[in-house]
């Protein structure tokens, strides 16, 4: 076999080997998805103002806000996944997405009085946070895991915790269709801590979990 007859055989190995992460990844990451769903409905189920609630701009930017550092941290994930690849772009598309939750509560401390401050930043579900959104993010945590596993992750800790980003924040936009705190203070804060120490369990877990 000649040089450029090798070549192009190892790039089309990569091709399939890239497409099959990918089927791999949308597979996992809808069972895990569909496995929260269904422990966040029987644990704890949408609030009972919900109908009301999706009328407010605080309601649906807190769930768009998760949603969108899922969505970016998907793409980081799977950058992270091809030894080859460069994840740099995908890593700015996630501070960027985490910048919009510091530029909601700088916002809100602008709009709101000095005194309600304090009331704003701690809520009234905040433990509840805290526990829910690294419960409900375990399905999704693992059928991630397990899809990055099909793939060759050069930075097996830096993959896992990008999972554990991705298995947060998709756990996190459930939580909020429950959660009656939807000041901007509050999410930006506790939100960000709950989704945390998913990244740290993802992070360890990876180190041995995605290694290949």
């Amino acid at each position: 076999m000649q040089t450029d007859d090798l070549i192009r055989v190892l790039v089309s190995d990569l091709h399939i080997s890239t497409r099959s992460v990918r089927q791999w990844f949308v597979i996992c990451l809808s069972i895990g998805f569909v496995v929260a769903g269904v422990l966040f409905w029987l644990v704890l189920g949408p609030r009972d103002d919900i109908a009301a609630a999706a009328g407010t701009p605080r309601f649906v930017l807190k769930i768009v806000e998760m949603l969108l550092l899922a969505a970016t941290a998907a793409i980081l994930a799977l950058r992270l996944v091809r030894p080859a690849a460069s994840a740099q772009a995908a890593a700015i598309a996630v501070f960027a997405a985490a910048m919009l939750l510091v530029v909601a509560a700088g916002f809100e401390l602008l709009v709101v009085p000095p005194r309600q401050w304090s009331a704003k930043l701690i809520g009234s579900n905040a433990r509840v946070c805290l526990t829910a959104i690294p419960i409900l993010s375990l399905p999704v945590l693992a059928s991630v895991l397990y899809a990055l596993r099909q793939g060759a992750p050069t930075r097996p800790p830096m993959a896992g915790a990008a999972a554990g980003l991705l298995a947060g924040a998709t756990a996190a936009a459930l939580y909020a269709l429950h959660c009656t705190d939807d000041s901007p203070l509050f999410v930006a804060t506790w939100y960000p801590l709950a989704i945390g120490g998913v990244i740290l369990l993802g992070w360890a877990v990876g180190q041995r979990a995605v290694r290949w």
